[in-house]
C-alpha cells in the first residue's frame, strides 16, 4: 500500500533506533528526574515536533540540500552544536533555589514547560544528522515505482515519529517514577542536572566535529 514494503521490519528497526541514547533521551531524563513527568513529556513533545519538521523537509526534498551542500550542512551543524552546548552550560550553571517562604529547603529552580518544549524542539530540529538519517533510512522501505513517493515518505515518517513518541513518553514516565520512588534529594537532582549538562557539552562538541558521512 502506497508503495511501502517491509513495514514490520521498518517498525522494529525504528523502535530500536529510537532506543539508542542521544541528546533527546538525555534531555527527557534530566527534565523528568528534576521536574517530574510533565516536564519530561513537554521535552518529548518538542522532540516529536522537531522530528516532524525533518520528516516533512525530507519528503519535500529540502533535506537533500544538507546532503549535497557542504556549506548548508556546516551552517546547520554549527548552529545545532552551539545550541546543544548552550543548553549544557545552562544545566551546569543550575543552582539551588529556596522552596517555601523561609527558603530553608533547597530545590532546583524549575523551567517553564513551554521553554522545555522549545528545548526539545530545537535540540532535535537543529541536528543535521537527523535529517540525513531520514534521507538514508526511510527510502529503503519505499518501492522504486511507488505512485507517490513523498506521501509514502510522510506516512513512514509519521509511523517512525509515533513509535518514537511512545518510547520518549515512556522514558519520561519511567524516569519520573523512578526518581519519585528513590526520593531523589534536591542536591542530587541538581548534580544530575549538571552531569547531563556535561554530557550535552560533549555531544555538542561531537556534533561540531561531525561530517556528512
Amino acid at each position: 500500500m502506497f508503495g511501502i514494503h517491509d513495514l514490520t521490519l521498518f517498525i522494529v528497526s525504528g523502535l530500536l533506533l529510537n532506543i539508542m541514547p542521544g541528546p533527546d533521551s538525555l534531555l527527557i531524563m534530566a527534565r523528568s528526574a528534576t521536574q517530574g513527568w510533565r516536564a519530561g513529556v513537554a521535552a518529548s513533545l518538542g522532540i516529536g515536533a522537531g522530528t516532524m519538521v525533518h520528516v516533512l523537509a525530507a519528503a519535500l526534498g529540502l533535506s537533500a540540500l544538507l546532503a549535497t551542500s557542504a556549506t548548508a550542512f556546516t551552517v546547520v551543524k554549527w548552529v545545532g552544536a552551539a545550541y546543544i552546548v548552550w543548553c549544557g552550560i545552562g544545566m551546569l550553571r543550575a543552582k539551588l533555589k529556596g522552596a517555601g517562604d523561609d527558603a530553608t529547603v533547597p530545590a532546583p529552580a524549575p523551567l517553564p514547560l513551554g521553554r522545555i518544549f522549545v528545548q526539545g524542539f530545537l535540540t532535535n530540529v537543529l541536528n543535521p544528522k537527523v535529517a540525513l538519517f531520514f534521507l538514508a533510512f526511510v527510502p529503503q522501505f519505499i518501492d522504486a515505482d511507488a505512485p507517490n513517493k513523498p506521501l509514502a515518505f510522510i506516512i513512514l515518517g509519521c509511523i517512525f515519529n509515533f513509535n518514537g513518541m511512545l518510547w520518549c513518553n515512556g522514558l519520561a514516565l519511567f524516569t519520573a517514577f523512578a526518581s519519585a520512588k528513590l526520593k531523589v534529594k534536591p542536591r542530587v537532582a541538581l548534580w544530575l542536572n549538571r552531569v547531563t549538562g556535561g554530557l550535552f557539552l560533549a555531544l555538542g562538541a561531537r556534533l561540531a566535529l561531525a561530517d556528512r558521512h
